[in-house]
């Protein structure tokens, strides 16, 4: 389907040229935005959203359940470079540039008081090459930071650097759970699984087409590469061996070089059809070093018991034309309503995916 341009101002608008397969739509859920980023949807369906440039955390109630947001609400401000957000526990746990904190969840207050703002994790590694933070709570109850590297290729000093750090959910028991992680943007949980994926951008200044971008399914005490090795164990020319790299873990998806990809989402709902539970979303936000631009969409990474099949599908396309972006997806979440929720960081908007091509049959068993 592909739907009329015309971004508009407000908060409510109409996506430019997008196009997804037959039987979806694209609406804005929200525009105006500035420069949205991560995604959650609160315990009672609310979903907030997160604006690192200007340092707060949003809520977009849609009160009416019409498939857009009816205002937008700052529930948190004052925040440095605020990015990741995870719901647990009767509190949202927002990643900042340098820290990660733990903000009381009252559904009736639209915004916390300052003296509900608590820091669990003060000390995160700050700015560097890769500045945002993302968080997830795990099936464990852990918390799990994702820290990028803070250069393009090298040797960090800081082990929680190129990593994913865990911790106990009140930010006590800091330990490095996996590494070689150039900057894995994205995390999420295999529903009914304790499997954490992960997407990773490989490093710049290797030509069009290398090193390829990553999904990973993140284990403990795992070493996934980098700066040593790219992709199945291959050698980095300036700092990797054959030897270094045999240990490593490759990618359990390898995709295009320079795609960007950063948040990812497992399709959980049942307003998709049948074919499409349990498949991977993942934003591809777009290159800045490619001769030919690559990315800029949504792809549907297909599975078959819980296991890749190996195809990669454009689902959302459009934010590309020709050579020029006006728009990059960031992170697609899937709602109560069984929609995909996209943020996009360029065109300032959130839109909302729907199925409408007929009733879903049941997933079969």
């Amino acid at each position: 389907m592909r739907v009329p341009s015309g971004m508009g101002t407000g908060i409510f608008a109409q996506p430019r040229a997008l196009t997804v397969p037959s039987g979806f739509e694209v609406s804005v859920f929200a525009a105006g935005l500035e420069a949205p980023r991560w995604l959650a949807f609160s315990p009672e369906g609310v979903l907030f959203a997160s604006i690192p440039s200007q340092g707060r955390v949003v809520a977009l109630p849609d009160r009416n359940a019409d498939g857009a947001a009816d205002e937008v609400v700052t529930f948190a401000d004052s925040l440095y470079l605020p990015h990741g957000l995870a719901f647990f526990s009767g509190a949202l746990f927002v990643a900042e540039n340098q820290r990660v904190v733990r903000i009381a969840y009252d559904p009736k207050a639209a915004k916390p008081q300052a003296t509900r703002v608590q820091a669990i994790v003060p000390n995160l590694p700050t700015r560097g090459g890769h500045w945002t933070r993302t968080i997830t709570f795990g099936p464990d109850g852990k918390l799990y930071v994702s820290v990028g590297s803070s250069c393009n290729s090298c040797v960090e000093d800081d082990s929680r650097r190129a990593a994913i750090t865990r911790y106990n959910a009140d930010g006590s028991g800091e330990r490095v759970y996996a590494k070689g992680l150039r900057n894995s943007v994205g995390l999420t949980w295999r529903p009914g699984t304790s499997e954490l994926w992960a997407t990773d951008n490989g490093r710049d200044n290797l030509g069009d087409d290398l090193p390829p971008d990553e999904i990973n399914v993140i284990r403990d005490g795992v070493d996934y590469g980098w700066p040593y090795c790219y992709g199945n164990r291959v050698p980095d020319p300036e700092l990797g061996s054959a030897s270094r790299c045999a240990s490593t873990q490759p990618p359990v998806v390898a995709l295009q070089a320079h795609s960007a990809p950063l948040g990812l989402a497992f399709y959980s709902g049942t307003q998709f059809p049948a074919e499409y539970r349990g498949d991977l979303f993942v934003a591809f936000h777009g290159s800045w070093n490619r001769s030919v631009p690559t990315g800029y969409k949504l792809v549907r990474v297909r599975m078959a018991n819980g296991k890749p099949t190996g195809e990669v599908q454009d689902f959302a396309t459009g934010w590309l034309e020709g050579s020029a972006a006006w728009g990059r997806p960031v992170d697609p979440v899937v709602g109560p309503d069984g929609s995909l929720y996209v943020s996009d960081d360029s065109a300032g908007a959130i839109y909302r995916i729907s199925y409408r091509g007929g009733v879903p049959t049941k997933n079969a068993e």
